[in-house]
C-alpha cells in the first residue's frame, strides 16, 4: 500500500513539473548564466539588489520563468525521484553519489545525529522561554564546542594564509583605478597543524566533517528545542530512519508513516537552497572572514529568524485561521485590498511566475489533508484554496502575484503534527545543506566581502565642550 501511495506522490510532482514547463521556454538568462569577467558592471539597488557578488555552480533561480535548479537538476525531478540526503550530497559535491559514496555519506549523517554534550547543555538553558530560532542558534555554538577544537586555548588562526582585505582591494577603491584591472590574490585557507594537546576526535571547524555534523546536528537540535518547549525529555535519534523521518520523530515523538516521511523529505529538498538570499549571504559574509563554519551557519540562522525572511508560513496559518472559513474569503480579501495590506504567502522578491516550490507543495498539502481526520486542518486548506483562486484571478495576470513556498508548507507541517513555532527551524534544518555547500564553494577562491557605503553626512563640524552644547 505504501509503495502505491508514494507512486501517487511522485505522479503529483511529475504532473506539476509538466505544467510548469508548458508555461515556460527553455532559455536561461544569458547575463546571469555565463562566466563573469571581473570587474563587472551591473545596476545595483538599495540593499545590494542586483549586485553580482560571486560565481556559483550550486543553484540557479529564474524568477520570471519559475525555475529552481540545483547543480543542473530541475527541482521537480529531484523531488519526484531523489532524497534529501542525495540532494545534500549533490549540493556539496556537484554530482549525484554512487552507491558506495551515498552509503558512506548517510553513515556520516547518522553518526552526527548524536550530539549528547550539546543536548545536555541545551537542557540546562531555559529553552521553553526562548525564541525557537535563538535556541537553534545557541545549539550550533554548543556543537562547535563539542565537536571542534577552535575554542581551545591551544588553537590560534593561521594568519599566514589570510590576505589583507584592505590592501588587496585598493585597486577597486581608487578612482579611476589604481590598476588597469582589479588585482585578485587568493590564497588557500589552511587548518594548520592540530595542537598536540587537543583531543584527537575534535575537528578543525572548516573541514568537510563540519558540513556533515551541521546538516545532521541542527536537525537534532531542532528536535531537542521542540521537546524542551513542550516540557518533555529529548528523544534519541533513530538510526534506522531517514533524515526526514528522524526529524519528524525527534520533534513529535512518533515514527512517521512512509507517506509522511516522503512528504517531509520533499519539503526539505525544496528548501535546501535558493540563490543568494539574505541568510545565505549572511553565512557567506561571515565565512569570508575565515571565521568558521559553525559561526557562519549561526549567522544564517540569525538572518532567517528575521520576519522579512523566515516565518511566513506560520503567519499564513494564522491568517487562514483569522479568515475563518472559505465562505469568508471574498469579504476578507476585498477589505485587505482596499487597505492595501499584504496577503501572506503570495508574491516573492524573485518570482514573477508561480513559485515552483508552491507548485509541488500545493498538491502534497491536498493529499495529506484528504487523508487527515483533522477537520480544522481541512477547513484551513479549503480556505487556502479559495483564497488562492481569488488572489490569482485578481492579481496573477496583471501584477504577477502567485502563491509562494510559504503558502502551503505550514499546512503540510500541521498535518505532520509539527508545532507552528518549529516551522522556521525546519526551514533552517533544510537550508544548512545549501549554506554549507555555498561556503565550501566560495572559500576555494575566497575574497572577503567589502561593499562600499556612500557618505551623505555633513563635513567641517567643530567640536564643542559638553557644557556649551544646546539641547
Amino acid at each position: 500500500m505504501a509503495d502505491k501511495e508514494i507512486k501517487q506522490i511522485k505522479d503529483l510532482i511529475i504532473e506539476a513539473g509538466k505544467r510548469a514547463r508548458q508555461e515556460s521556454d527553455f532559455e536561461p538568462e544569458q547575463a546571469l548564466t555565463q562566466p563573469v569577467k571581473w570587474p563587472v558592471n551591473c545596476l545595483v539597488g538599495p540593499g545590494l539588489e542586483g549586485a553580482i557578488a560571486c560565481e556559483s555552480k550550486i543553484g540557479y533561480v529564474n524568477g520570471s520563468k519559475g525555475w529552481l535548479i540545483y547543480r543542473g537538476y530541475d527541482i521537480f525531478d529531484l523531488c519526484a525521484h531523489s532524497t534529501f540526503e542525495e540532494v545534500a550530497y549533490l549540493l556539496l559535491y556537484g554530482a549525484l553519489p554512487t552507491v558506495s559514496q551515498f552509503d558512506n555519506f548517510k553513515a556520516k549523517l547518522i553518526k552526527y545525529r548524536d550530539i549528547n554534550y550539546t543536548i545536555r547543555l541545551l537542557m540546562g538553558f531555559p529553552i521553553e522561554k526562548m525564541n525557537a530560532m535563538a535556541a537553534l542558534r545557541i545549539g550550533t555554538n554548543f556543537m562547535r564546542q563539542e565537536l571542534t577544537y577552535v575554542d581551545s586555548d591551544a588553537y590560534s588562526p593561521d594568519f599566514d594564509t589570510a590576505i589583507s582585505a584592505d590592501e588587496d582591494s585598493i585597486p577597486m577603491e581608487t578612482k579611476p583605478r589604481g590598476e588597469e584591472h582589479a588585482i585578485y590574490e587568493f590564497k588557500k585557507a589552511s587548518a594548520g597543524n592540530k595542537p598536540r594537546s587537543v583531543d584527537k576526535n575534535l575537528q578543525f571547524s572548516a573541514e568537510e566533517e563540519s558540513c556533515y555534523s551541521l546538516i545532521s546536528g541542527v536537525s537534532t537540535v531542532a528536535g531537542v528545542v521542540a521537546r524542551l518547549r513542550q516540557d518533555r525529555i529529548p528523544i534519541e535519534p533513530d538510526p534506522s530512519l531517514s533524515h526526514a523521518g528522524n526529524l519528524i520523530y525527534v520533534i513529535t515523538g512518533r515514527k512517521p508513516t512512509p507517506i509522511e516521511e516522503k512528504i517531509m523529505d520533499i519539503a526539505l529538498i525544496l528548501h535546501a537552497d535558493h540563490g543568494m538570499n539574505a541568510s545565505t549571504f549572511a553565512t557567506m559574509v561571515v565565512a569570508s572572514t575565515l571565521s568558521d563554519m559553525y559561526f557562519a551557519i549561526g549567522s544564517g540562522i540569525a538572518a532567517l529568524n528575521g520576519p522579512l525572511h523566515g516565518g511566513a508560513n506560520e503567519r499564513v496559518v494564522k491568517m487562514l485561521q483569522e479568515i475563518g472559513g472559505p465562505g469568508n474569503v471574498n469579504k476578507w480579501f476585498e477589505e485587505k485590498l482596499a487597505k492595501k495590506e499584504k496577503i501572506m504567502g503570495f508574491g516573492h522578491r524573485v518570482y514573477k511566475a508561480y513559485d515552483p516550490r508552491a507548485r509541488v507543495l500545493g498538491p502534497l498539502a491536498e493529499y495529506l489533508v484528504e487523508h487527515s481526520g483533522n477537520e480544522e486542518i481541512k477547513k484551513l486548506f479549503r480556505t487556502a484554496k479559495t483564497l488562492e483562486k481569488k488572489v490569482v484571478s485578481r492579481l496573477g495576470k496583471e501584477k504577477k502575484i502567485f502563491p509562494n513556498v510559504d503558502f502551503y508548507s505550514g499546512i503540510i507541517y500541521l498535518c505532520l503534527g509539527i508545532p507552528m513555532e518549529l516551522f522556521t527551524p525546519i526551514f533552517a534544518v533544510s537550508r544548512v545543506s545549501g549554506w554549507t555547500a555555498r561556503v565550501r564553494e566560495y572559500l576555494k577562491a575566497n575574497r572577503i566581502f567589502r561593499p562600499r557605503a556612500v557618505y551623505v553626512g555633513p563635513f567641517d563640524k567643530r567640536y564643542e565642550p559638553i557644557k556649551k552644547r544646546s539641547s
